[in-house]
């Protein structure tokens, strides 16, 4: 009797993980037949904890906060996507037993922004919150769709500055500090700090916004985050969470395991009635 196919997410905190029943979803959608779960993971504990998961039988893992970086360097060859970004969410396991470093957080964002809610990123200015991992996994994918530019706004603005000047040679990208945007307009800003969800925000200029302009808020809650809130309150035409992009990039790593692309919008809509 064949064992069961083993995959997991790796994080810590992960109690809260969505992830398990998204890929459960998938699997019964699909008729694959899998078994996911949760397994909380310091950083400390990775290098064990990777190691003994695949001895294990294990063929697939997602890491999240704070392995990702961690992932990256773990892993034996890595895509163009993760060579990019310097972080890793997605690791398969390839025939010979070695390791591959997939990231599928950015072609998640895009596709939940482009297909599910139909905001087109070409010829637009986007604004991105933020200069750490999150961000760093997303600007390949959105320079693929074509924006007229891309700005990254920090508190510390050479992070900014560092992170800019790594995907230059992709398009137009500068980085600077939110003080120096605070005289422009955007199309769409991107939240991707993790401060709206203890109700926290960058200083923000109520003239950011442009005319029918988004914000989308890469973290989600079951309430609006800080940042969903604060696009509402600025007449944004959207102003949406991350549970789309969560699930978008869960169906990318699925597809790569497993060779089938689950249909999302059904899952995406029940998580969404379950939200309080």
């Amino acid at each position: 009797m064949s064992q069961v196919d083993q995959y997991a997410v790796f994080g810590h905190p992960i109690n809260h993980s969505k992830s398990p029943r998204i890929h459960t979803l998938f699997a019964q959608q699909t008729q694959q037949e899998l078994i996911y779960t949760a397994q909380e993971v310091p950083a400390e504990s990775f290098t064990s904890a990777i190691t003994h998961f695949f001895k294990q039988g294990g063929k697939g893992l997602n890491c999240t906060v704070p392995l990702k970086e961690l992932a990256w360097q773990r892993a034996d060859s890595l895509s163009k996507r993760a060579q990019f970004s310097k972080a890793v969410n997605t690791l398969v396991l390839q025939a010979d037993g070695s390791l591959l470093g997939e990231n599928t957080d950015g072609i998640g964002l895009v596709t939940d922004l482009t297909v599910n809610h139909n905001i087109s990123l070409h010829n637009k200015r986007i604004l991105i919150l933020g200069a750490g991992g999150a961000s760093r996994g997303i600007i390949a994918p959105i320079m693929d769709k074509s924006p007229t530019h891309i700005v990254i706004a920090n508190r510390t603005v050479k992070k900014a500055i560092t992170l800019s000047n790594e995907f230059s040679q992709l398009g137009n990208i500068t980085g600077c500090s939110y003080d120096e945007v605070k005289d422009s307009e955007f199309d769409l800003i991107l939240n991707a700090t993790s401060a709206s969800l203890t109700g926290d925000l960058p200083p923000l200029s109520d003239n950011l916004l442009a005319n029918k302009g988004h914000c989308y808020d890469l973290a989600y809650s079951n309430d609006p985050t800080a940042f969903v809130k604060w696009g509402l309150a600025h007449n944004a035409e959207k102003s949406l969470d991350g549970l789309g992009m969560l699930v978008e990039q869960a169906a990318e790593a699925f597809n790569i395991w497993r060779g089938v692309r689950p249909e999302t919008k059904e899952i995406i809509a029940l998580l969404n009635s379950e939200r309080n």
